[in-house]
Protein backbone atom coordinates (compact mmCIF):
# COMPACT_ATOMS: atom_id res chain seq x y z
CA UNK A 1 0.00 0.00 0.00
CA UNK A 2 1.35 3.59 -0.53
CA UNK A 3 0.92 6.24 1.74
CA UNK A 4 2.07 9.18 -1.22
CA UNK A 5 0.81 8.66 -5.06
CA UNK A 6 2.30 11.42 -7.46
CA UNK A 7 1.60 11.29 -10.90
CA UNK A 8 3.33 14.31 -13.41
CA UNK A 9 3.28 16.81 -10.49
CA UNK A 10 4.63 20.29 -11.52
CA UNK A 11 5.31 23.41 -10.11
CA UNK A 12 6.35 26.54 -12.02
CA UNK A 13 7.22 29.82 -10.55
CA UNK A 14 7.15 32.27 -13.10
CA UNK A 15 9.63 31.13 -15.24
CA UNK A 16 11.53 28.83 -13.41
CA UNK A 17 10.10 25.35 -13.40
CA UNK A 18 10.87 23.97 -9.87
CA UNK A 19 9.15 20.79 -9.99
CA UNK A 20 8.81 19.15 -14.02
CA UNK A 21 6.49 16.19 -13.76
CA UNK A 22 6.97 14.13 -10.87
CA UNK A 23 6.09 10.61 -10.52
CA UNK A 24 6.38 8.77 -7.17
CA UNK A 25 4.87 6.40 -4.91
CA UNK A 26 6.02 6.20 -1.13
CA UNK A 27 5.07 2.81 0.55
CA UNK A 28 3.54 2.48 4.04
CA UNK A 29 5.76 2.01 6.47
CA UNK A 30 9.52 2.42 4.50
CA UNK A 31 12.04 5.37 5.19
CA UNK A 32 12.11 7.51 1.78
CA UNK A 33 14.80 9.50 1.06
CA UNK A 34 14.90 12.71 -1.49
CA UNK A 35 17.95 13.20 -2.43
CA UNK A 36 19.29 16.17 -4.93
CA UNK A 37 21.54 19.43 -4.56
CA UNK A 38 20.60 22.67 -4.09
CA UNK A 39 17.38 23.73 -6.48
CA UNK A 40 16.49 20.52 -7.60
CA UNK A 41 13.03 20.97 -6.58
CA UNK A 42 13.23 18.51 -3.44
CA UNK A 43 11.97 21.20 -1.10
CA UNK A 44 9.31 22.81 -4.09
CA UNK A 45 7.99 18.57 -3.84
CA UNK A 46 7.75 18.31 -0.21
CA UNK A 47 5.29 21.51 0.43
CA UNK A 48 3.65 20.13 -2.06
CA UNK A 49 3.24 16.73 -0.59
CA UNK A 50 1.77 18.54 2.62
CA UNK A 51 -0.25 20.61 0.92
CA UNK A 52 1.69 23.86 2.26
CA UNK A 53 2.33 24.70 -2.03
CA UNK A 54 -0.19 24.18 -5.13
CA UNK A 55 0.17 22.28 -7.51
CA UNK A 56 0.55 23.85 -11.29
CA UNK A 57 -0.41 20.62 -12.37
CA UNK A 58 -0.49 16.87 -11.60
CA UNK A 59 -2.04 15.27 -8.37
CA UNK A 60 -0.72 13.87 -5.10
CA UNK A 61 -2.98 11.83 -2.76
CA UNK A 62 -1.35 11.21 0.94
CA UNK A 63 -2.70 8.61 2.54
CA UNK A 64 -5.88 8.01 0.13
CA UNK A 65 -6.79 11.67 0.07
CA UNK A 66 -6.32 14.11 -2.88
CA UNK A 67 -4.34 17.19 -1.61
CA UNK A 68 -6.41 20.01 -3.50
CA UNK A 69 -9.66 18.30 -1.39
CA UNK A 70 -8.90 17.42 1.61
CA UNK A 71 -5.59 19.23 3.06
CA UNK A 72 -6.69 19.86 6.55
CA UNK A 73 -7.30 16.10 6.63
CA UNK A 74 -3.86 15.04 5.62
CA UNK A 75 -2.02 17.74 7.74
CA UNK A 76 -4.07 16.26 10.62
CA UNK A 77 -2.27 12.88 10.03
CA UNK A 78 0.99 14.37 9.22
CA UNK A 79 3.99 15.24 11.08
CA UNK A 80 6.52 17.78 9.78
CA UNK A 81 10.25 18.36 10.96
CA UNK A 82 11.55 21.55 9.38
CA UNK A 83 15.11 22.43 8.99
CA UNK A 84 14.95 25.56 10.56
CA UNK A 85 14.27 26.02 14.46
CA UNK A 86 10.79 27.19 15.24
CA UNK A 87 10.13 26.61 18.69
CA UNK A 88 8.85 29.25 21.22
CA UNK A 89 11.40 30.40 22.94
CA UNK A 90 9.04 31.69 25.60
CA UNK A 91 8.14 27.92 26.94
CA UNK A 92 9.58 25.50 28.19
CA UNK A 93 10.39 22.21 26.64
CA UNK A 94 7.36 20.21 28.26
CA UNK A 95 5.20 23.60 27.14
CA UNK A 96 5.83 23.68 23.56
CA UNK A 97 4.68 20.14 23.09
CA UNK A 98 1.39 20.93 25.51
CA UNK A 99 0.64 23.96 23.42
CA UNK A 100 1.19 22.42 19.82
CA UNK A 101 -1.24 19.46 20.50
CA UNK A 102 -3.65 22.22 21.09
CA UNK A 103 -3.75 22.84 16.91
CA UNK A 104 -5.30 19.11 16.50
CA UNK A 105 -7.71 18.83 19.93
CA UNK A 106 -6.21 16.95 21.54
CA UNK A 107 -7.15 16.78 25.65
CA UNK A 108 -4.59 18.76 27.98
CA UNK A 109 -4.40 15.62 30.09
CA UNK A 110 -3.77 13.24 26.88
CA UNK A 111 -1.08 15.77 25.25
CA UNK A 112 0.93 15.85 28.58
CA UNK A 113 1.00 11.80 28.53
CA UNK A 114 2.43 12.23 25.03
CA UNK A 115 4.67 14.84 26.09
CA UNK A 116 6.10 12.83 28.53
CA UNK A 117 6.71 10.05 27.01
CA UNK A 118 8.05 11.53 23.64
CA UNK A 119 10.54 13.69 25.82
CA UNK A 120 11.39 10.05 27.25
CA UNK A 121 11.96 8.56 23.60
CA UNK A 122 14.59 11.50 22.66
CA UNK A 123 15.90 11.27 26.11
CA UNK A 124 14.70 15.09 27.16
CA UNK A 125 12.57 14.24 30.02
CA UNK A 126 14.75 15.61 32.20
CA UNK A 127 14.90 18.81 30.97
CA UNK A 128 11.25 18.92 30.73
CA UNK A 129 11.53 22.18 32.68
CA UNK A 130 14.10 24.30 30.94
CA UNK A 131 13.23 26.76 28.55
CA UNK A 132 14.13 26.35 25.50
CA UNK A 133 17.01 28.77 24.79
CA UNK A 134 18.81 26.81 27.49
CA UNK A 135 19.33 24.10 24.91
CA UNK A 136 21.87 22.60 22.58
CA UNK A 137 21.74 22.35 19.19
CA UNK A 138 21.19 18.94 19.27
CA UNK A 139 18.97 18.90 22.00
CA UNK A 140 16.60 21.97 20.08
CA UNK A 141 16.54 19.26 16.97
CA UNK A 142 15.38 16.02 19.59
CA UNK A 143 12.26 18.38 20.37
CA UNK A 144 11.61 19.43 17.28
CA UNK A 145 11.19 15.75 16.51
CA UNK A 146 9.34 14.88 19.83
CA UNK A 147 6.98 17.59 18.63
CA UNK A 148 6.52 16.52 15.03
CA UNK A 149 4.62 13.12 16.94
CA UNK A 150 2.43 14.88 18.83
CA UNK A 151 -0.43 13.81 16.73
CA UNK A 152 0.72 10.44 16.47
CA UNK A 153 1.18 10.76 12.50
CA UNK A 154 1.13 7.92 9.94
CA UNK A 155 3.64 10.11 7.75
CA UNK A 156 6.90 11.99 9.26
CA UNK A 157 8.28 14.06 7.01
CA UNK A 158 11.96 15.45 8.04
CA UNK A 159 13.78 18.27 6.21
CA UNK A 160 17.43 17.29 7.05
CA UNK A 161 17.02 16.30 10.31
CA UNK A 162 20.68 15.67 10.93
CA UNK A 163 22.24 18.91 9.97
CA UNK A 164 24.78 20.48 12.28
CA UNK A 165 24.44 17.84 14.93
CA UNK A 166 27.47 16.19 16.57
CA UNK A 167 28.22 12.31 16.11
CA UNK A 168 26.54 11.42 19.39
CA UNK A 169 23.32 13.47 18.75
CA UNK A 170 23.31 12.66 15.20
CA UNK A 171 23.58 8.42 15.84
CA UNK A 172 20.93 9.03 18.86
CA UNK A 173 18.21 10.67 16.08
CA UNK A 174 18.88 8.20 13.28
CA UNK A 175 18.39 5.29 15.77
CA UNK A 176 15.37 6.70 17.17
CA UNK A 177 14.02 7.48 13.40
CA UNK A 178 14.79 3.72 12.88
CA UNK A 179 12.32 3.00 15.68
CA UNK A 180 9.79 5.02 14.45
CA UNK A 181 9.98 3.12 11.07
CA UNK A 182 9.78 -0.41 13.02
CA UNK A 183 7.22 0.70 14.29
CA UNK A 184 5.00 1.20 10.87
CA UNK A 185 5.53 5.11 10.99
CA UNK A 186 6.09 6.48 7.40
CA UNK A 187 9.39 8.57 7.35
CA UNK A 188 10.08 11.00 4.23
CA UNK A 189 13.27 12.40 4.64
CA UNK A 190 14.88 15.15 2.38
CA UNK A 191 18.59 15.12 3.07
CA UNK A 192 22.09 16.18 1.51
CA UNK A 193 23.84 14.15 3.92
CA UNK A 194 24.98 10.35 1.91
CA UNK A 195 25.93 8.80 4.68
CA UNK A 196 22.27 9.42 6.49
CA UNK A 197 20.46 8.20 3.83
CA UNK A 198 22.51 5.20 3.33
CA UNK A 199 21.69 4.14 6.98
CA UNK A 200 18.19 4.89 7.32
CA UNK A 201 16.46 4.69 3.65
CA UNK A 202 15.22 2.05 2.29
CA UNK A 203 14.54 3.80 -1.20
CA UNK A 204 15.98 6.66 -2.45
CA UNK A 205 14.69 9.53 -4.75
CA UNK A 206 17.60 11.62 -6.85
CA UNK A 207 16.27 14.65 -8.01
CA UNK A 208 18.09 16.89 -10.83
CA UNK A 209 16.65 20.20 -12.57
CA UNK A 210 13.39 19.63 -11.32
CA UNK A 211 13.09 15.87 -11.93
CA UNK A 212 14.33 12.40 -10.32
CA UNK A 213 17.07 11.69 -11.91
CA UNK A 214 17.60 8.03 -10.52
CA UNK A 215 15.32 5.52 -7.55
CA UNK A 216 15.87 2.42 -6.52
CA UNK A 217 17.55 1.16 -2.59
CA UNK A 218 21.13 3.00 -2.00
CA UNK A 219 22.46 -0.16 -2.61
CA UNK A 220 20.21 -0.69 -5.81
CA UNK A 221 21.80 2.79 -6.77
CA UNK A 222 25.37 2.17 -6.44
CA UNK A 223 24.99 -0.77 -8.35
CA UNK A 224 23.47 0.70 -10.97
CA UNK A 225 25.44 3.62 -11.14
CA UNK A 226 28.69 3.13 -9.50
CA UNK A 227 29.94 0.51 -11.20
CA UNK A 228 32.87 -1.25 -9.47
CA UNK A 229 35.64 1.30 -9.09
CA UNK A 230 36.24 4.53 -8.84
CA UNK A 231 39.22 6.37 -9.86
CA UNK A 232 40.79 9.97 -9.10
CA UNK A 233 42.74 11.39 -11.90
CA UNK A 234 44.98 13.75 -13.07
CA UNK A 235 46.25 14.94 -16.53
CA UNK A 236 48.55 17.13 -18.62
CA UNK A 237 46.34 20.13 -19.86
CA UNK A 238 47.24 19.46 -23.74
CA UNK A 239 46.50 15.65 -23.27
CA UNK A 240 42.86 16.42 -22.40
CA UNK A 241 41.56 15.46 -25.76
CA UNK A 242 43.24 12.37 -26.27
CA UNK A 243 42.32 11.30 -22.78
CA UNK A 244 38.35 12.84 -23.64
CA UNK A 245 38.50 10.44 -26.77
CA UNK A 246 39.86 7.19 -25.37
CA UNK A 247 37.41 7.43 -22.55
CA UNK A 248 34.63 7.79 -24.95
CA UNK A 249 35.78 4.92 -27.34
CA UNK A 250 36.00 2.60 -24.08
CA UNK A 251 32.57 3.30 -23.41
CA UNK A 252 33.56 4.70 -19.41
CA UNK A 253 31.70 7.53 -18.03
CA UNK A 254 33.30 10.28 -15.95
CA UNK A 255 33.06 13.38 -14.44
CA UNK A 256 35.39 16.46 -14.58
CA UNK A 257 36.54 19.09 -12.30
CA UNK A 258 39.37 21.04 -12.95
CA UNK A 259 42.14 18.79 -13.87
CA UNK A 260 40.85 16.34 -12.16
CA UNK A 261 38.43 13.31 -13.86
CA UNK A 262 36.86 10.62 -11.78
CA UNK A 263 36.44 7.83 -14.16
CA UNK A 264 33.53 4.82 -12.99
CA UNK A 265 34.86 1.51 -13.67
CA UNK A 266 32.44 -0.89 -14.34
CA UNK A 267 33.13 -4.98 -14.28
CA UNK A 268 35.69 -5.85 -16.59
CA UNK A 269 36.34 -2.32 -17.93
CA UNK A 270 40.24 -1.75 -17.47
CA UNK A 271 42.38 1.67 -18.67
CA UNK A 272 44.54 0.51 -21.68
CA UNK A 273 47.90 1.21 -21.51
CA UNK A 274 47.81 4.22 -23.26
CA UNK A 275 45.58 5.86 -20.97
CA UNK A 276 48.06 4.75 -18.20
CA UNK A 277 50.98 6.08 -18.97
CA UNK A 278 48.78 9.44 -19.74
CA UNK A 279 46.69 9.59 -16.37
CA UNK A 280 47.92 9.71 -12.70
CA UNK A 281 45.58 7.78 -10.98
CA UNK A 282 45.63 9.68 -7.42
CA UNK A 283 43.57 7.82 -5.55
CA UNK A 284 40.92 4.66 -6.45
CA UNK A 285 37.86 3.24 -3.90
CA UNK A 286 34.57 1.35 -4.19
CA UNK A 287 31.79 3.72 -5.22
CA UNK A 288 29.57 5.18 -2.85
CA UNK A 289 26.55 6.66 -2.98
CA UNK A 290 28.22 10.29 -2.77
CA UNK A 291 29.65 8.92 -6.29
CA UNK A 292 26.48 7.94 -7.24
CA UNK A 293 24.77 11.87 -6.72
CA UNK A 294 27.70 13.88 -8.11
CA UNK A 295 28.04 11.29 -11.12
CA UNK A 296 23.70 12.37 -11.79
CA UNK A 297 23.65 15.57 -10.62
CA UNK A 298 27.40 17.09 -11.44
CA UNK A 299 29.63 18.50 -9.08
CA UNK A 300 29.52 22.00 -9.69
CA UNK A 301 28.06 24.15 -7.06
CA UNK A 302 24.72 25.34 -6.84
CA UNK A 303 23.30 28.17 -5.21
Amino acid sequence: MFIIKIRNAVKVFGPITAVAGVDLDVAQGECFGLLGPNGAGKTTLMRMIIAATPLTSGDIWVDGKDIRKEPRQIKANLGMVPQEDNLDPDLTVLENLIVFARYFDIPKAQARERALESLRFFELYERQRAKVEELSGGMKRRLLIARSLTNQPKLLILDEPSVGLDPQTKHLIWYRLTSLREQGTTLLLCTQNMEEAWRLCNRLAIMNQGKIAALGSPQELISRYGGTQVLETRFPIEKKDLVLTKLKEHGLHWEEIEDTLHIFLGDGQLLDEELTQVLAIQNQHVPTLEDVFLRLTGRSIRE
